[in-house]
């Protein structure tokens, strides 16, 4: 694999961008004219190559950087990795989950060798060799969760399965969108999830937490959620609403195409051996409005859903500033092409 990471910022300047690459295999969540929550989950097996879809845990150009965001975090707010006691069978879970997928699918860029439970981790991008005793956790410079998901992109929570329910117990949550695992952890699916407007009215997390109590090892699962964000903010948490929470009100007509990004989710679900946990996967992608638009038929797209969103669901996901300077954007674009089915870029 040929990957050049970039040297870019979350903050601050914002010197984040996109390639052209990375825009092409941006995971565009909408394949009609229409938008309401489901729980659209299907297999994590694997998807067409090149594709965010291709492996179990997607690495691309903004690895190295997104790493560099989660250290940057950590250092101002420890308590951004939340482990409660009863989860060390699921952190050498997570040890093995991370680095057996990443020295699989990347093998030029990640080595894991093993003899019996002495094993040895290169991770190159980060400059990372590491010996250590899988299971015993005094080999490792800390915690084995927060080691591993310090070298991964995305947000990871992992459920405890008891009582016929998920509790979030455990978890490394520096890039989410508004909601935090410090005020979450110890909750139950259905708590956690408690201020979705129209989905918990329709069933949806009833059915999704029916579903995923049974899921089993081997076979994760995958789905799509969205929002948007002002400037290519990774880190838009509660606690640190001072810093971002202004900038909503800082689009204009002239910038919305710069400063307004959709930010998708991948989030993917996989059964964990020892621990009977569910690592829960919630990895962020950006796109400017600007990238999106390299592509006709997303800017047609994406100015429909915008314009046909339920009021409840634009404001649970925080658009109400400026969804409309984004639909007037994007209208002169939208020549009212009927579109198949498909979230294909052409």
């Amino acid at each position: 694999m040929n990957m050049a990471f970039k040297q870019e910022t979350f903050r601050d300047d914002y010197t984040y961008h996109n390639s052209a690459e990375a825009i092409r295999r941006f995971p565009f969540p909408f394949a009609e004219d229409e938008y309401m929550y489901s729980v659209n989950i299907e297999q994590h097996n694997g998807g067409e190559p090149g594709s965010v879809f291709e492996h179990a845990i997607d690495v691309d150009e903004h690895y190295v950087a997104e790493c560099e965001d989660r250290r940057i975090v950590l250092e101002d707010d420890p308590n951004r990795y939340i482990a409660l006691p009863h989860m060390m069978d699921a952190q050498w879970d997570m040890v093995e989950l991370v680095m057996e997928s990443l020295s699989r699918d990347y093998p030029d860029l990640f080595q894991l060798t093993r003899d019996g439970d002495n094993w040895h981790w290169i991770n190159q991008p980060l400059g990372i060799d590491q010996k250590f005793v899988f299971g015993d956790e005094a080999t490792l410079p800390m915690q084995p969760c927060e080691y591993i998901t310090r070298q991964v992109q995305g947000d990871w929570i992992i459920l405890d399965q008891r009582d016929d329910d998920l509790f979030a117990d455990l978890g490394m949550v520096t890039s989410q969108a508004d909601w935090s695992m410090a005020f979450d952890a110890g909750m139950s699916f259905k708590e956690w999830h408690g201020p979705v407007p129209q989905a918990n009215e329709l069933g949806i997390f009833d059915r999704a937490l029916k579903y995923l109590l049974h899921l089993q090892y081997g076979s994760p699962v995958r789905r799509l959620n969205w929002t948007m964000t002002i400037n290519p903010r990774l880190d838009t948490s509660p606690e640190n609403y001072p810093f971002w929470g202004p900038d909503n009100v800082s689009v204009t007509p002239d910038n919305v195409g710069d400063k307004v990004h959709l930010r998708v989710e991948l989030q993917a679900l996989f059964r964990l051996p020892r621990s009977n946990a569910i690592a829960f996967s919630v990895r962020g992608y950006l796109a400017s409005i600007n990238d999106l638009t390299t592509y006709p038929r997303w800017a047609k797209r994406l100015h429909r859903v915008l314009t046909n969103l339920h009021p409840d669901l634009s404001e649970y996901k925080g658009l109400d500033n400026y969804r409309q300077m984004v639909i007037d954007h994007l209208a002169p674009m939208d020549d009212g092409e009927e579109l198949a089915l498909g979230t294909q870029p052409e």
